[in-house]
Order: C-alpha cells, then structure tokens, then sequence
C-alpha cells in the first residue's frame, strides 16, 4: 500500500484515541473541573454530535477544493482542537474545543477514504480504506488504554498534548507524502455532491452502516454490566476482555478489506449474519466465561469486517461525487451509536435483562441484513437490465 495511506492512518489513530480515550478519564476530568461524572460523560454526546452536525458542513463547505489541502486543513484543525482541550479552564471550554475537534471528524475520513481509494488500482480500493481505518481500530488496542494510563499518572490534560504532537506528526505526514493533486473534486462542485444524494443505493448503505454500528452499541454500550453480573468474570479483567474485543476489531478490518475487493456486498451479507448468529450465541452462553470471551473476540472482529465494505460501498455509489456522501456515512456510523445505545437503554428500562440484551443488538443487525438483501437485488436487477 502507498505510503500516504499510512500517513492518512497516523491521524484516524488521533482521532480514534481522543473521542474515545475521553471515557477513560471521565472522573479525573470531573474532578478537576468540578462537575459530576453524568455531566463530564456529556462530552462524549457532545463530540457525538459534532461529527454528525459538521461532517456535511465541511464537506459542502470544500466540495471544490483541492483534497490535499483539505485534508491537512482538517488534520490542522483536530491539532488545534485538541490543544484547546488540553488548557481549556472551564467545563464548557472543554465542550467547544471538543465539538470543534469533531467538525473534522466525519470529514477527514470521508474524504481520506476517497483519497485513499484513488491511490490503488480499483481491486484494492476497499483494502486501502481499511489500512486508513486500522489507524482507528489500533486506537482502541493502544492509543485508549495508552492515554487512559497517561492520564491517570501524569493529568488527564497530559493525554490531549500528546495527542497534539501525533497530530503534529500527522500534518507533516500528509503534507510530505500525500500528493498533490490527488482524487481531484468534480466539476459540479457543491451542486454535483448533493446530487448523488438523490441515489437510492447511496442512502441504503448508510442506513446499513447506521444498523450495523446500532447493533453494536445496543449491547457493547453496556459491555461492563453484561460481562461483571452475567458472565461473572472480575472488573480487573473488563479492560482485557475490552483489549481483545479491539484486537478482534483489527483483524476483522483487515480481513473486511480484503474480502470487499473480492466481493463486496456478499461480504457485508455475510457479516451481518454473523453479526446477529454471534448476539444470540452471546445470550444464550454468556453465562460461560470461556465462551463468552471467545464470542467477544469474534464480535470485534465481525464489527470491523462490515465498516471497509460499507464505506468503500458508499464511495462506489457516489461515484460522480462522493465525498459528501463518505463523510455522511461517517455520520451515520455516529448517528448508529447514538441510536444504538438508546435502543439498549430502552429494553432495559422495559425489563429486558443482561443477559438477553444481546438478543436486540441481534434484531438490529438483521434488519441492516435485510436492507442489505434489497439492495443487492437492485444490484443484480440493474446488471440484468444493462445485459439485455
């Protein structure tokens, strides 16, 4: 794979350390800014929301500019966000350096994913999105448990420099490698982007993209709970179940890029199967630690498998224009969590247990199989209809 790709993962390794490095610091970031833990979680919402509400603002806001540029304008940006973070004296201080550190979120890994399809010959398309994902995915293994350490020795303002200086790394990264003149934007411009929303399969792979993601956050959002009360196993050994869960992720990335050059929507049609097989092998042997581990493994990997299919999916659909609708799809992977951990939420309140929990997060990965299965059919009916 080109070197930029590496460069483009350097930065979705930022970005996916500090949106998610937050949860892990939550009570010395209370503490220190005098607020309960409920109200410092709202900066985990508040980044939420920011990457649903700019990634379609940044991206019509560039639609005719030079990706290159952009990309380090938006790398720049998360820089800056997060050093705001890092000094920011007061709680809502660090609630708008958080919301603007998400502006460029969606953006950057929509448009990197664009980038990055364009760098390698059109069979290796999905596999260049998933190496600029894996960034992301080894967020998880290092850079979260890494910055939570960090945070807990040394202040949790501590963990956001050096979050700084890898970003630092990043801009210098995609100003040396990335070249100039990359994935150039269409003639239409900002016209032509919002065109290609018009295309029915553009808004059935987000809304599998958004499926896949709630079904998880239906469940992983109370991973704790399910793995402490029903599986038994200790608090200490959450963070490691929790490591491997992010191993899982990275394999399944690399195994969903792979399997997506070779064919595409049969994969993602696949793993939404596994998907919902695993949630119902979770609920009925949750209960068994061995078992439990192991299908947590196999959850992480299959979470991972569908997200290359799904953004490189969007990419194709879009064709003409695809950065809004990559970075769109980036939202509605976050509009997916958000979703999903209320649905979670919700069966609980209405006495759905721990250990049946997963049983939802099943239902929705089969409803993301079945507008899967439809558009799949509209694929192959438009492929009969141009052979005759």
């Amino acid at each position: 794979m080109p070197l930029p790709i590496i460069a483009l993962a350097v930065a979705s390794f930022c970005i996916g350390t500090t949106e998610f490095v937050i949860m892990g610091l939550l009570p010395e970031v209370a503490a220190d800014l005098g607020v309960s833990i409920p109200a410092a979680g709202l900066l985990v919402t508040g980044y939420a929301l920011g990457v649903v509400i700019g990634a379609p603002i940044i991206a019509i806001g560039t639609a005719r500019l030079p990706r290159k540029p952009v990309l380090i304008g938006l790398a720049t940006l998360f820089v800056l966000g997060n050093l705001l973070c890092a000094i920011a004296p007061t709680y809502w201080t660090l609630m708008i350096a958080r919301v603007i550190t998400a502006f460029g979120h969606g953006a950057f890994f929509g448009i990197g994913s664009v980038v990055a399809a364009s760098l390698v010959p059109a069979n290796k398309r999905a596999s260049a999105i998933a190496l600029m994902f894996a960034g992301l995915t080894l967020a998880n293994i290092l850079g979260v448990p890494g910055g939570t350490a960090l945070g807990e020795a040394f202040g949790w303002r501590m963990t956001f420099f050096a979050v700084v200086v890898i970003g630092l790394i990043s801009v210098a990264a995609i100003a040396w490698l990335v070249p100039a003149g990359v994935a150039p934007p269409g003639k239409g411009g900002v016209a032509s982007e919002v065109k290609v929303l018009g295309k029915l399969q553009v808004w059935l792979a987000m809304i599998i993209s958004a499926l896949a993601s709630g079904s998880l956050f239906a469940v992983f959002t109370y991973i704790k709970p399910i793995l402490t009360d029903v599986t038994g196993v200790s608090v200490a050994s959450v963070t490691w179940i929790l490591l491997l869960f992010g191993g899982g992720m990275t394999i399944g990335n690399i195994i969903g890029g792979k399997l997506a050059d070779w064919k595409l929507m049969p994969t993602a049609i696949g793993a939404l199967v596994v998907m919902a097989a695993i949630h119902v092998a979770l609920a009925q042997l949750g209960y068994s630690a061995p078992a439990a581990i192991l299908l947590i493994f196999l959850w992480g990997v299959m979470t991972f498998v569908i997200v290359p299919p799904m953004q490189m999916r969007v990419v194709e659909t879009a064709s003409e224009a695809p950065n809004l609708a990559a970075t769109l799809n980036q939202g509605a992977f976050n509009a997916g969590n958000a979703a999903g951990a209320w649905a979670g939420g919700a069966a609980i309140s209405m006495g759905v247990s721990y250990a049946d929990l997963p049983l939802v997060g099943a239902a929705i990965a089969l409803t993301a199989f079945g507008v899967a299965l439809f558009s799949f059919a509209l694929d192959r009916r438009d492929a009969i209809q141009q052979a005759a």
